[in-house]
């Protein structure tokens, strides 16, 4: 079996507080040992020339599979979400998912929780955890049906998967496109109010009590969602949530003049919302950060703002925006590991996103301070549809490994 020693890195190890000079030791496609370790005669040195070695991002709810936007930012695993063409509430279409990756990165299919997404039929999630499924989830709807929501919730517990919750009651969010506030309102769009999420998070919240389940709020972006996550959690629950950079560094406004690419869902928010995102991410609340990747095409983003697809091509971007955290002080770069690489698999259950032994070898060297400006135009995205087109970012990805071979 073959070694490899990773020398001269700074290890952004999510288990410790701050980067630290240290080697990283591989057999085969897993990791033996990483800090201060004895190199082995026989193993094949790669000097990591000072860059920051990191654990390969996974990305916990991708709408696409996308090699080249991976690759570029760094992304070794991606948790696949149901909304595809042919919802993932089969089998075989859970098999066909995690065949879609290889070799470059691995894929792992969220099932869906209902058929066709629909909310109303539970899809067979025994038989899709089996064929490789990692967790199970409502897609971009909210299951409203209280009934089928707890027997989902149920099963899902049994079976130890974990379920990814969309957060926004759809009784008041059906036709929205927008956060209702002055921006929606100048620009006559049709909005809901911010509302609407914690709505959502507080039923399911009730949900997961009775049940003992364990649910996963992909998207939580307003103060009074990440209040109940908080409170949850306090109360010792089974609740973990995330949130992606859009939600972190945009408020509506950057809808103005009626721009598509900041059509998203959920809808980006109020400024005190944002600043309340920030906030959970630095106390803690916040356990995921996801690039939500959903490249669109002009056939889907060059239409009136109300009838555009939702979604961004938010892969590549994932990395460099996430460690403005850093350089703001809101986490250290060794935490933000954590939220790009190790609780993603721990929800997923899979063993990577750290350097403790026996983890897969998935490996990234990024150069931190790297500028480059963001271009909707020369993205390696199948699709641009940016909001932060044009924007000066800090952060690149250099060498990536999977499985302990370079790529």
């Amino acid at each position: 079996m073959s070694r490899i020693a990773i020398i001269n890195g700074k290890l952004a190890d999510p288990a410790a507080d701050a980067l630290t000079p240290g080697t990283v030791l591989i057999e085969g496609d897993r990791i033996v040992a990483a800090g201060q370790v004895q190199i082995p005669a026989d193993a094949q040195q790669v000097d990591a020339q000072g860059l920051v070695v990191a654990p390969g991002l996974i990305d916990l709810g991708v709408f696409a599979t996308d090699k080249p936007a991976f690759h570029f930012g760094g992304i070794t695993r991606a948790a696949l979400m149901p909304d595809q063409r042919a919802p993932l509430d089969e089998v075989g279409l859970i098999r066909e998912a995690t065949r879609a990756g290889k070799p470059d990165f691995w894929v792992h299919p969220i099932a869906a929780a209902t058929r066709g997404l629909k909310g109303a039929e539970m899809a067979e999630m025994g038989l899709m955890q089996a064929a490789g499924a990692k967790a199970v989830g409502t897609g971009r709807q909210w299951i409203a049906d209280s009934g089928v929501m707890l027997r989902v919730l149920s099963y899902a517990s049994g079976l130890g998967l974990t379920l990814i919750a969309h957060a926004e009651d759809g009784g008041l969010t059906a036709k929205a496109v927008a956060t209702s506030g002055e921006t929606a309102t100048r620009l006559g769009l049709p909005h809901a109010p911010a509302c609407a999420e914690a709505m959502a998070i507080a039923r399911d919240i009730v949900l997961v009590r009775e049940t003992g389940a364990s649910i996963h709020f992909r998207l939580v972006t307003t103060k009074a969602g990440f209040d109940l996550i908080r409170a949850a959690k306090a109360e010792g629950l089974k609740v973990t949530c995330g949130i992606s950079p859009a939600y972190l560094f945009l408020n509506d406004q950057a809808a103005t003049d009626f721009r598509t690419f900041a059509r998203l869902s959920p809808p980006l928010r109020s400024e005190n919302d944002r600043q309340a995102s920030l906030a959970a991410v630095a106390d803690g609340t916040v356990d995921v950060i996801t690039s939500g990747h959903d490249p669109r095409g002009p056939e889907d983003k060059r239409l009136p703002f109300a009838d555009a697809a939702p979604g961004m091509a938010g892969a590549e971007t994932l990395l460099a925006l996430s460690l403005n955290l850093v350089r703001e002080g809101q986490v250290t770069i060794n935490r933000l590991m954590t939220l790009l690489s190790t609780n993603p698999a721990r929800i997923l259950g899979i063993n990577a996103g750290s350097f403790t032994a026996g983890s897969a070898a998935d490996l990234i060297f990024v150069d931190p301070d790297a500028p480059w400006i963001v271009d909707s135009a020369r993205m390696a995205a199948s699709a641009g549809n940016t909001p932060f087109d044009k924007v000066p970012v800090q952060g690149r990805t250099r060498r990536v490994m999977k499985g302990g071979a370079f790529l």
